[in-house]
């Protein structure tokens, strides 16, 4: 029997799923810690993690694995790894981390990536990155440079979170294309590393590591990785990916057209496109796909809503928790109230500034307030609405690009257990929208069967994978949907000219 273990290495916790490869029947499950992973954060705007606790935690939930369900170590086939995307982890010649990874969510780089821009000029940036340098890998790398020289002057590679798991797992340092281009220093114009980006900012092109495909033999787990995971040396790790590349593919978005969305505390869009494409204003981000290739190029766009799920758990915790109501009658009062919320309208945007409105942080907030109208019901309904009318303003930016929506998927989980949001979000978009009970790690152990070449081709590892629950557009709803949206655009619109 051919097995699969994928692990997804988050910046909360750290997941790992055994997988059936024949079936795609998940055999176990288990994550690591049991409380949130610690996020450093020495300074206002920092935000570091020790790989070493990664690695720990990716032990600990292999074990809870083998714990679960009885098989053979040599029964495993094939390791997959997703991770948390744009860290940066720095090691010296011995593979000995050189300091804390700094991580995604780390604004420390921001201005480093703003002077990039500059320096290079927006509109080569936006040609050959298809994104402007920002806050990411390659700026990071940069502010240890200037900030830290002694702990830049013994750097011997740099890796992504995902790379440094890999290199725990087999001794080897290896990153690849998607990940080169979700730090930024993927060139698209000649499809290899953006050496002008390197160039500069000072940074040598050998601390960059080999790179190798996605789906790849990646090497085999040494002696040492063996005996601590408690699984067969030269067992081989043949998938890497971030999380939200990861996350389509645990879905099956491969395709240009296909969509995948998550609506958790921040809600990800990520569409796939076949075409060399960007956004003027570099209001989304764009990546190298999983499944790319340079005769069936899959590029990655992806929209990013920083406020989503936590503006509904913002109304729990703040709003009703007098009335100790869950998220389940949260959703049943909202639904007591049409759609429209008798023009009451909400902003979503108190989670920092917003990509898709150009870096600006205009906050959440409340337009349309009648006294004599709007209860509670209708602040609970207007903030889903609020959210799903934000996730389409941003798809807007995306249909721009030539992106055709044709078929969406997500979890069955966060917001998208709401009816109310569900429906909505397929009324606004006018699309059918998929839920299915899937995971990252379940995506890296799809991934790994892909890699290993367990299976014949790409469709043939998403066996088992079926949609629990389909969502079609609500034709009913429609046009009170398109006037309520458009309501809600034109407060937006207005509120973005004054905080100009």
């Amino acid at each position: 029997m051919a097995l699969l273990l994928g692990y997804d290495v988050g910046s909360s916790s750290i997941k790992a799923t055994l997988m059936e490869a024949d079936t795609g029947k998940v055999l176990a499950a288990a994550t690591s810690p049991e409380k949130e992973l610690e996020i450093i954060a020495e300074k206002l705007g920092w935000a570091e993690q020790q790989p070493a606790v990664w690695w720990d935690n990716v032990k600990s939930a292999t074990q809870k694995v083998k714990a679960q369900a009885e098989f053979e170590a040599a029964d495993v086939q094939a390791i997959g790894i997703s991770y948390q995307m744009h860290g940066l982890v720095v090691v010296d010649k011995n593979k000995e981390v050189l300091r804390p990874s700094i991580i995604w969510c780390d604004s420390r780089a921001v201005q480093i990536g703003e002077q990039a821009a500059v320096d290079i000029g927006k509109e080569k940036c936006l040609k050959r990155l298809f994104n402007l340098p920002g806050n990411f890998t390659a700026s990071k790398l940069k502010w240890v440079m200037e900030n830290e020289p002694e702990v830049y002057s013994r750097i011997h590679k740099i890796m992504l979170p995902g790379d440094y798991i890999a290199m725990k797992m087999t001794g080897e340092i290896k990153t690849t294309p998607s990940g080169l281009s979700e730090g930024i220093m993927w060139d698209f114009e000649s499809d290899g590393l953006a050496e002008f980006v390197l160039d500069n900012y000072g940074v040598s092109a050998e601390l960059i590591a080999e790179t190798v495909p996605t789906f790849s033999v990646q090497g085999e787990l040494t002696a040492a990785a063996a005996d601590e995971l408690g699984l067969k040396a030269g067992t081989k790790v043949t998938y890497r990916a971030g999380d939200q590349p990861n996350n389509a593919l645990s879905l099956g978005v491969l395709e240009p057209g296909e969509i995948a969305v998550t609506a958790g505390t921040s809600g990800v869009v990520y569409g796939i496109s076949d075409k060399k494409n960007y956004d003027q204003q570099s209001r989304v981000n764009i990546f190298i796909h999983v499944n790319h290739s340079a005769e069936s190029p899959r590029y990655g766009v992806l929209l990013c809503l920083n406020g989503t799920g936590i503006l509904n758990s913002w109304l729990k915790h703040n709003f009703v928790s007098g009335e100790g109501l869950d998220y389940e009658q949260m959703n049943k009062l909202a639904l007591e109230v049409l759609v429209g919320s008798d023009g009451l309208v909400i902003f979503p945007y108190g989670n920092g500034a917003e990509r898709t409105l150009e870096n600006k942080n205009i906050g959440a907030s409340v337009h349309g307030w009648n006294f004599n109208v709007h209860k509670k019901a209708h602040f609970l309904r207007a903030a889903q609405e609020g959210i799903v009318f934000a996730l389409n303003y941003g798809l807007g930016i995306m249909r721009q690009m030539g992106i055709e929506l044709t078929t969406v998927k997500a979890g069955n989980a966060n917001m998208f257990l709401s009816p109310l949001f569900a429906e909505a979000f397929a009324t606004v978009t006018e699309t059918t929208v998929e839920l299915y009970n899937t995971d990252g790690s379940q995506g890296a152990a799809r991934g790994a069967g892909i890699g290993a070449g367990i299976y014949k081709g790409q469709e043939d590892a998403f066996v088992g994978l079926r949609p629990v629950k389909t969502i079609e557009p609500n034709e009913k709803l429609a046009p009170a949907y398109q006037e309520a949206y458009k309501r809600w655009e034109d407060i937006l619109k207005h509120e973005l000219k004054r905080s100009r």
